[in-house]
């Protein structure tokens, strides 16, 4: 089973990638090969700190939770598929608030920055997040997990669902309209993402979710207007330079703030 969804996830990965390539959404400005695998290594640095404290923290807890029926989901006679399906979808919306955190608290800002820093927008920027910034959130996902209820099931299930959507929505995939918009009903989409990771402040403070858009309604984050060709992707700072190499990117959280891309 585990196999099945590396298989599906990575189908999607490479379908979205040479999706955006064929039929882009906006225009591209940096070279993509290198940038792709800029990413890519950023990304596997990051999958490797979720690894080895999630394996040993986080899932271990959602085991606890399943046992000993902690967390809102575990309450009641809800049906097994009942308490997973509740679990995921409260795990979506602890983690707009999460999303929220790291742009509203300063310290977090300097670790998210990383992600925004990123001149274009496609698939490959939904694995650039800053290792520290990953290993920052364990409590956060700790605490998703005993509050919230989230069997061992729950928590894989989400997780899947959730680097679907973000390679998704990330991805530069030129969609008819109409469709989008449809599907924008549902989930976040490539335009909907494409506006908050916009230089300008007011359009970045919308449409933070990952998963299903009910969360931008709920609160009012929701945007829809800035045309895609009006938008100029990344941070302020990150415009000037040339190009953010790995090295630099990588140290961003912790140069100065007059020489961070923040």
């Amino acid at each position: 089973m585990k196999f099945n969804v590396g298989v599906l996830v990575a189908g999607l990965a490479v379908g979205l990638l040479v999706g955006e390539r064929l039929r882009p959404l906006r225009r591209r400005v940096e070279n993509q090969t290198a940038r792709d695998l800029r990413n890519l290594v950023i990304g596997a640095l990051s999958a490797a700190t979720v690894t080895l404290l999630q394996t040993p923290l986080v899932e271990p807890l959602a085991r606890q939770v399943e046992r000993r029926r902690w967390g809102l989901a575990q309450q009641g006679r809800l049906p097994g598929w009942a308490r997973t399906a509740t679990a995921v979808v409260l795990m979506d919306y602890t983690l707009y608030l999460w999303h929220v955190l790291t742009h509203r608290l300063p310290w977090l800002w300097r670790l998210h920055a990383t992600h925004h820093s990123d001149r274009d927008l496609t698939a490959s920027t939904a694995l650039r997040f800053h290792f520290v910034e990953m290993a920052a959130s364990i409590p956060w996902r700790a605490l998703q997990v005993a509050a919230l209820g989230a069997s061992p099931r729950a928590l894989r299930l989400w997780q899947t669902l959730t680097l679907g959507a973000i390679l998704f929505h990330h991805s530069n995939l030129r969609l008819p309209e109409r469709l989008e918009r449809r599907l924008g009903w549902v989930l976040a989409t490539s335009r909907m993402h494409g506006i908050h990771h916009s230089v300008v402040r007011a359009e970045q403070d919308s449409n933070w979710s990952s998963g299903l858009s009910l969360w931008d309604r709920l609160h009012g984050t929701l945007r829809w207007d800035p045309p895609q060709e009006s938008i100029v992707v990344g941070v302020p700072a990150a415009q000037a330079q040339d190009r953010l190499g790995l090295a630099r990117t990588l140290a961003l959280p912790f140069l100065p703030r007059a020489e961070a891309a923040t």
